[in-house]
């Protein structure tokens, strides 16, 4: 867990990803589309990944992207594309200093 902590603390907005996978690349898609330049660490790629992805599964993600924004756990796509619909994802990257407007 203190590996979460750190890696989702290093930027205003984290997002945890496998490079295969096409809801990852759509997320990073649209927080670079929100003018947000998001911390990307890709578990297939990077050393320690495995341990990394059972730290998210304790913390109760059990799938990718794994998005943390400002520190926090906001959750995958699915909580991430809910947020973006009902227009507060781009308040919490307001928020955390993501982006600026």
């Amino acid at each position: 867990m203190d590996k979460i902590k750190e890696l989702a603390s290093r930027k205003a907005a984290v997002i945890i990803t496998k490079s295969s996978c096409f809801m990852c690349y759509s997320i990073k898609t649209l927080f670079y589309e929100m003018g947000a330049s998001p911390e990307i660490y890709e578990l297939d790629k990077e050393e320690g990944g495995r341990e990394i992805e059972r730290a998210l599964r304790m913390l109760g993600c059990t799938s990718v992207p794994a998005v943390f924004i400002g520190g926090k756990f906001i959750g995958s796509a699915k909580d991430v594309i809910s947020h973006h619909v009902d227009t507060s994802l781009k308040q919490m990257l307001i928020d955390a200093k993501a982006i600026w407007f």
